[in-house]
């Protein structure tokens, strides 16, 4: 599926395409100290790439909405798309778009867009686990649609990944209020029955906000597909059909 032009644009997609800016210029405002040392927004740097995505797979509005909890270093980080393994992006998804530079980049983790040859493992067993069970991605975003809760990539000196909720929470709260409002607004332009966490620590962060914010919506929790995790690497993608099934989501 090719996106609509700039000129056909269809509100759905316009209202996230608005909601991601909105979302960049709050968390850019964000401050962050020790143990944090690099900071990538890829709403920044990877933003066309991340629109072609909204355009032409956010366009209407959707059951499902599963939420990760952030980028990593290998997926979205690189291709600005959530869990953005690349053959997965490029080859299934078909955007391949110009992947800029942060303005400041870990020498440890380098941003080489579509030319990276490492692997997301969390982001090829997300996006496998879709695609064989729809096929097609068109089949899959009919019904379908998958954002991160936050949109940065935090790193320490030593290039390892720290993840939103070991911040310091001072540090937190400020990115939260801008996750938080984020992930409203997208509930609001999809209009979704469920929103699905990725991880335990993405369903806290929906149902916090269904909560505060009223929202018409069921929360779901699926078995996040890192490689740290023990019994993703025994149970992938046994265990995820299982939990879809258990909520009477996939047959």
């Amino acid at each position: 599926m090719k996106p609509p032009s700039d000129e056909n644009i269809p509100p759905v997609a316009q209202k996230l395409v608005t909601a991601a800016e909105e979302l960049a210029d709050a968390v850019d405002a964000c401050r962050f100290g020790a143990p944090v040392h690099t900071v990538y927004n890829p709403l920044r740097y990877a933003w066309p790439a991340h629109r072609a995505y909204i355009r032409t797979y956010g366009a209407t509005p959707k059951r499902i909405v599963f939420l990760g909890m952030n980028p990593g270093p290998w997926g979205m980080a690189q291709t600005g798309v959530p869990f953005g393994e690349i053959p997965a992006v490029r080859d299934w998804m078909g955007i391949d778009s110009e992947i800029g530079k942060p303005a400041r980049e870990h020498p440890k983790r380098p941003i080489e867009g579509f030319a990276c040859k490492r692997s997301e493992v969390s982001g090829r067993r997300l996006w496998g686990l879709f695609a064989a069970r729809f096929g097609t991605a068109d089949a899959f975003f009919a019904d379908h649609f998958v954002a991160n809760y936050c949109p940065l990539v935090f790193m320490a000196e030593t290039g390892a990944n720290i993840t939103p909720d070991k911040l310091p929470a001072a540090e937190r709260a400020p990115l939260e209020a801008a996750c938080d409002r984020h992930l409203a607004n997208l509930a609001a332009a999809l209009r979704p029955t469920w929103v699905i966490g990725v991880g335990a620590f993405a369903s806290r962060c929906a149902a916090r906000v269904a909560e505060s914010r009223g929202l018409d919506v069921r929360i779901g929790t699926l078995l996040h597909p890192s490689p740290a995790s023990p019994v993703a690497n025994r149970e992938w993608p046994e265990r995820p059909l299982r939990q879809m099934q258990d909520l009477g989501l996939w047959a």
